[in-house]
């Protein structure tokens, strides 16, 4: 079980860099964990406790309103690292996460991180490039609530998506969406209403068609500068 283990933080970009003898001292202080989907991984606000490495499967970070109202923050599959910020800076869980589909994490009590990266100068580096990645990841999805309307983050989400797939280039490209409305509104921070509509925008400028949930993207060109126009628009639009 600890080779296990050890291949599963050598595929992180935390620790993917240590030596064979620094991964094993660290396999040995972590614990394996198994969540159903659906089950909570930590609450927003909870005393941190240490932090997770994900095996397998897929954890959803998100905050909640009083309303129930969900942004999705993240989601992170095999080779991701979850709660490292709190377990540096003495806070809470800034955010709630949550078993997308069974998983398989890690954890690694927050003492044992700090000893080690006393221990391991090289690991406190990496926390820092890790943690400095998530602050641009942030920016990028501060900017994008603040400075697009719906209907661009509806495209670039969908341009996201088409990105994963590999097309042949005498076709057009489609794909099936993974994810209802309503579960792409809160990654995209909107409600389930509003991206149904801009959905419907977006086929009735012939940028997209849509079969069900398979989706076709027939203007990719088009696609890009309806996504690009958003900081001009989106200063005189309604979110």
């Amino acid at each position: 079980m600890k080779t296990k283990r050890i291949a599963a933080l050598q595929c992180t970009a935390l620790f993917g860099g240590l030596t064979t003898e620094a991964l094993t001292d660290i396999a040995q202080r972590a614990v394996e964990l198994h969540l159903q989907k659906g089950e909570m991984l930590f609450l927003s606000g909870e005393p941190a406790k240490g932090l997770f490495v994900v095996v397998r499967g897929k954890i959803r970070a998100f905050q909640q309103n009083e309303d129930g109202r969900e942004q999705v923050m993240y989601v992170d599959a095999a080779g991701s690292v979850l709660g490292d910020v709190p377990v540096f800076d003495d806070g809470p869980y800034p955010a709630s996460a949550i078993a997308e589909a069974d998983a398989e994490v890690l954890f690694i009590e927050k003492s044992d991180i700090r000893e080690l990266c006393a221990k391991y100068p090289s690991l406190a580096l990496a926390a820092l490039r890790l943690m400095a990645g998530k602050v641009r990841k942030h920016a990028t999805l501060v900017e994008a609530l603040s400075l697009h309307e719906v209907g661009q983050r509806l495209a670039l989400f969908l341009l996201a998506e088409a990105q994963s797939a590999i097309f042949p280039t005498d076709v057009p490209m489609a794909f099936r969406l993974r994810l209802s409305n309503h579960e792409i509104a809160s990654r995209i921070g909107s409600v389930r209403d509003v991206v149904s509509r801009a959905f419907s925008r977006l086929k009735h400028q012939g940028l997209i068609s849509m079969d069900d949930r398979d989706v076709t993207i027939l203007d990719l060109h088009g696609l890009k500068r309806y996504a690009a126009n958003a900081r001009s628009s989106a200063c005189a639009s309604p979110k």
